[in-house]
């Protein structure tokens, strides 16, 4: 036994003296391979194992490591190293060299690239592993908050399916009458959607936002370019890349309605307050008591009278109708590239299919999108390379008629946002479903499910073909042409809907607007838009003496036309086939034709010596046809200048703190063509269809009225942007960062006719338009990037920061008036001299009288009788601001504004981006915020107030309204200080509903809109199933929100062309998915 143990012993000893003779312990120094500096914290690792190191304040290194061990030295901005252990080699010197990448890094511009650190214009570019790694369904989205100055907001229709952000450069740029302020936007040079786009196919994107940059793009980019680039084919060999994800949403917000009883005293108290009788009677009240308790199981009674089912104040339901009408939807998408090829020839094909589902638990709303793309370029020889690629797009929306909000539905009497217009004035103790389990009329899930469909298909094919030829070394003449084809088809139809009464039998019901029992109708539309676009331009390099010279000239044309046609007719005979021709009614018919044209000569000569002095000259010559013959060309130069001082041998000192530091400067002029008619000076007569007042043959005839005049005065607006910046790294460019101001002045703007003698027989309203306004923007921007490794743990922070506000200069307003009401009878405010864009003017809140006598108090000293009467406890007191004893709104101007002030601003100030970024032995983590800093906004109508003056019918109740003012001995309890004053249901609703401080919101929020963790399986793992990648994440969108905005609404959907936040809600998105590459 005692052998047994000690030739085990032995054996073991024997063993680890040979693992021991194998393990050595080495130490080393990593150093700066240009200035010899230690490198602090850079990571020693042994390749394929978690055993590592990293270097002290001196740069030294010490790990135990054995013989064949492969090491990996990195550090951010050097190139990283490797060296095999051999052995015998115990102490290391290692240098690392600069990672030169970061100094070559090259930025898509206007007909070219140009290195970063030669640039002198304010260009930004868009980490595209951002949009690679995050599900969204549109670009735009996963564009929110990245770059300072790009803005990203929604429309009227909110989170509506297959509804795109708006997207402006730099805030308001036009205020003209038809005019466009949005960036242009070019794909592979190609004018596109780029929230059509699959955000896979991206390669990069560039972000042009001064005139310099952008110049070169003439009268079609005055606020700025979107440059997108699409991946193309690399040589090497076929590689397959797959990804999917799998989308859960839900409404980020839906407010939750007051239960029925206390919705019936709110009700009841607005009521009395105006005078009324109650809305709800004692019956009602104790039955609505009873059905919450349990005690009575029905939700309404008969009606004698006709038969129905009660609702409104006669049921006694208790339903949260928000919440009903919203579900989870369920979405996926799936995309998969091939890419590949030789030196002289490659290629790159993808396809994608997503399928995004609604939020309407009723009446399904979908939307579908199919993506195919190719591209090949081809070295043919020496002096020829030629590319072709096509790209097809087809978008499918359907949804309900009666959620629909395309403008062709508004004008056939169903206005836009009219489902969550009527979901908002749903009441609770409307029955969700009648005793013989059909759906009640005003729960709107009839008109939803039954009411007819609406569908939209989208298709888009964009070809190119370009070629690029050099003669001599060093000069290229290069060309394409380009064809964007777009073709979209609408149908819809309203389909007969029932209610049913208490015998159970099917009744006709009115849909909508004008549409009575049993209404229906079937309408098409198809428009086709095409754009032409070719380019031929040349360019030549010469460097000679450190003095680097790049000249360009080229010519481009745009042809754009437009063909639209329009049919309606009503009576369809079968819901089952609704279409024009299955229709036998009245029939409503329109088309046009438009079209419009753009030429340019272009040129652009860039200029370095030795990288340090740098300066871009940019001049257009550019013609529209949106113009009179003499007014239709101009020229618009541009110039900047940068100076990338760190290159200088006097900075050597500082370079080891401070590695690049560029001012730049920039000047520019650009013309706006981008106006709403294609030919705006020459107004088009209206004409009416089938509408005339009286017969011809039987029918009513179209008709047509007198247009406006002919401007032979109205030529281009004209922007000139002065952009003053500088880009810098520090810190061996673990920090890197940029920082822009700007003044942007928008001249020659179409306003409204001078008030100046109209002309016998015209309207002043109908006189010709002509460029009589100005306006002026400034602001700043600010971006930040840290990058650093602590051990084996990479991370990454980002921050960017952006303000700007923009000032009238030029108005046709000579008395300086404040607001008007508009043609829909709504209060807009009028620009004038001196306004900033955005400035909210109103009345200063004293408080609520909390008694009678405090009121009389207050009415003794403050006469308010003109805005209101019948003053008393729960009432709203307005201070005196110009001391007069009165509260008014004196003349309406900025010199007599009576007791009204500026008390806000609702342009977003301050927006801000954050990221978040790591990454550990194949996990990673990011995580994206965005916001606005400061931001007021006025929200009017009843999602706000609750009770308003229309009455009842357009009066509503959350929850967050039953804080309105209670007197002493009311009984549902006293609540003197609340927030609200007391409710009303006639016009005296509107004496405590002015625009005022006490309710201006402050609509400030960060939002997490983006959550992501990853996992990377290691290469020996998925080598062996034949993988080269192979990555699953997990992901979240709008997770959370910090904001101070009232409680029902979203900070960012406060809109509504019905109402401030009646629209489509945005989504809180939860995802999985995997990417794989082989």
């Amino acid at each position: 036994m005692k052998k047994r143990v000690t030739l085990l012993i032995a054996l073991l000893m024997a063993s680890i003296s040979y693992i021991y003779a194998q393990q050595l312990t080495i130490t080393g120094t990593v150093t700066d391979k240009g200035l010899g500096d230690p490198v602090i914290g850079a990571t020693i690792l042994v390749q394929g194992t978690t055993n590592g190191t990293v270097t002290d304040m001196d740069g030294k290194f010490s790990l135990d490591v054995s013989k064949g061990d492969i090491l990996h030295i990195s550090y951010i901005g050097y190139q990283p190293q490797t060296i095999k252990v051999d052995g015998v080699q115990k102490v290391y010197t290692i240098q690392l060299g600069e990672d030169t990448q970061a100094l070559d890094e090259v930025v898509v511009v206007g007909f070219g690239t140009q290195k970063k650190v030669n640039l002198t214009g304010a260009v930004s570019t868009v980490d595209t592993k951002a949009l690679e790694s995050r599900p969204v369904a549109q670009v735009g989205q996963a564009l929110q908050g990245v770059v300072p100055g790009l803005n990203l907001s929604l429309n009227n229709q909110g989170g509506a399916l297959g509804n795109a952000l708006k997207v402006n450069i730099r805030g308001t740029g036009t205020i003209g009458e038809g005019s466009n302020d949005a960036p242009l936007i070019l794909i592979d040079g190609i004018e596109g959607d780029m929230n059509a786009l699959n955000p896979d196919d991206i390669e990069n994107i560039s972000v042009l936002k001064d005139a310099a940059a952008s110049s070169i793009y003439g009268s079609r980019a005055p606020f700025g370019v979107i440059l997108i680039t699409t991946k193309s084919g690399k040589s090497g060999k076929t590689q397959v890349t797959y990804n999917n994800s799998l989308r859960w949403s839900t409404a980020t917000n839906l407010p939750d309605m007051m239960d029925s009883y206390t919705f019936a005293k709110y009700f009841n108290a607005a009521a009395l307050n105006s005078g009324q009788s109650a809305s709800f009677n004692d019956e009602t009240i104790g039955r609505i008591i009873a059905y919450q308790k349990g005690e009575l199981t029905t939700s309404t009674i008969p009606n004698s009278a006709n038969g129905m089912y009660q609702f409104h104040q006669l049921a006694n339901d208790n339903q949260n109708w928000t919440r009903n009408h919203f579900k989870t939807a369920f979405s996926h998408e799936h995309n998969v590239n091939v890419s590949g090829g030789t030196e002289k020839l490659t290629y790159f094909m993808s396809g994608a299919f997503m399928d995004q589902g609604g939020n309407m638990r009723y009446g399904d709303d979908d939307f579908k999108r199919m993506n195919a793309s190719a591209k090949i370029n081809s070295k043919v020889n020496d002096w020829l390379q030629i590319g072709l690629s096509t790209r097809f797009i087809r978008e499918e929306l359907d949804r309900p008629t009666y959620a629909n909000d395309d403008p062709d539905n508004t004008a056939n009497g169903i206005q836009v946002g009219l489902y969550y217009h009527d979901i908002s004035r749903t009441w609770p103790t409307m029955p969700f479903q009648d005793p013989n389990g059909h759906y009640m009329r005003n729960s709107k899930i009839i008109q939803i499910k039954d009411g007819g469909r609406y569908k939209r298909r989208k298709d888009i094919i964009y070809t190119q073909a370009n070629v690029t030829i050099t003669p001599l070394k060093d000069w290229n003449i290069r060309g394409d042409v380009s064809l964007k084809a777009e073709h979209i088809n609408k149908d819809e139809n309203l389909a007969k809907v029932y209610e049913w009464n208490s015998k159970n039998e099917p009744v006709p019901m009115a849909f909508a607007g004008s549409y009575g029992p049993g209404a229906t109708y079937a309408w098409s539309s198809a428009q086709d838009n095409n754009l032409l676009t070719t380019s031929l331009y040349t360019d030549y390099f010469k460097s000679f003496n450190k003095n680097n010279f790049k000249v360009m000239v080229g010519f481009n044309t745009e042809l754009y036309k437009q063909n639209y046609v329009y049919a309606k007719r009503d009576d369809v005979i079968s819901d089952e086939v609704p279409s024009i021709d299955t229709s036998m009614g009245k029939d409503y018919t329109s088309a046009n034709k438009k079209e419009w044209a753009t030429a340019g000569f272009f040129g652009r000569l860039n200029y370095d010596y030795d990288g340090r002095y740098l300066a871009e000259i940019n001049i257009r010559y550019d013609g529209s046809s949106r113009f009179l013959r003499d007014k239709r060309w101009n020229v618009f130069p541009s110039f900047s200048l940068g100076y990338n001082i760190a290159r200088e041998a006097f900075w050597e000192d500082l370079s080891e703190y401070v590695g690049t530091l560029k001012p730049r400067f920039s000047w520019g002029k650009l013309g706006n063509q981008n106006t709403k008619e294609f030919y705006p000076f020459y107004p088009a007569q209206p004409l009416g269809l089938k509408n005339g007042k009286y017969l011809i043959g039987g029918q009513q005839p179209t008709t047509a009225t007198a247009p406006l005049m002919v401007s032979d005065l109205m030529t281009w607006e004209k922007i000139t942007t002065t952009n003053i910046g500088f880009d810098f790294g520090a810190l061996n460019n673990r920090l890197t960062g940029s920082f822009e101001w700007y003044m942007r002045k928008t001249d020659d703007m179409v306003g409204p006719p001078e008030e100046k003698s109209p002309i016998i027989g015209i309207d002043n309203d109908k006189l010709p338009r002509i460029n009589n306004a100005a306006m002026q923007s400034k602001g700043w921007e600010l971006a930040l990037t840290w990058n650093d490794q602590i051990g084996k743990v990479g991370y990454t922070v980002g921050f960017t920061l952006a303000d700007a506000r923009t000032k009238i200069t030029k108005y046709p307003n000579d008395a300086q008036i404040i607001d008007r009401k508009n043609s829909d009878g709504n209060m807009e405010y009028v620009p004038y001299n001196g306004r900033y864009m955005g400035d909210i003017w109103g009345f200063e809140t004293i408080g609520i009288a909390r008694t009678d006598q405090e009121m009389q108090d207050h009415l003794a000293t403050t006469d308010q009788s003109q805005i209101g009467s019948k003053w008393g406890a729960g009432d709203i007191m307005y201070r005196d601001i110009n001391g007069d004893g009165k509260i008014t709104t004196g003349s309406n101007t900025v010199g007599d504004p009576g007791d009204r002030k500026i008390i806000g601003n609702e342009t977003p100030r301050y927006q801000v981006g954050i990221t978040l970024g790591a990454d550990w032995n194949g996990f990673d983590f990011r995580a994206f915020f965005q916001g606005v800093c400061k931001r007021d906004i006025w929200l009017d109508g009843n999602f706000f107030w609750g009770a308003v003056g229309g009455g009842i019918w357009q009066s509503i109740g959350y929850k967050e309204h039953f804080d309105y003012f209670r007197p002493e001995g009311d009984n549902m309890g006293a609540n003197l200080n609340s927030y609200f004053p007391r409710p009303y249901f006639d016009a005296n609703a509107t004496k405590n509903q002015k625009v005022q401080t006490g309710y201006l919101q402050n609509a400030a929020y960060l939002r997490l809109k983006n959550l992501q963790i990853g996992y990377t399986l290691p290469n020996q793992l998925t080598s062996k199933i034949g993988l080269s990648k192979a990555r699953l994440f997990f992901s979240g969108d709008n997770l959370f929100t910090i904001s101070s905005i009232f409680g029902v609404f979203d900070p960012e959907a406060v809109g509504g062309a019905l109402g401030n936040g009646k629209i489509y809600p945005l989504s809180r998105t939860l995802s999985c998915g995997v990417n794989v590459s082989f």
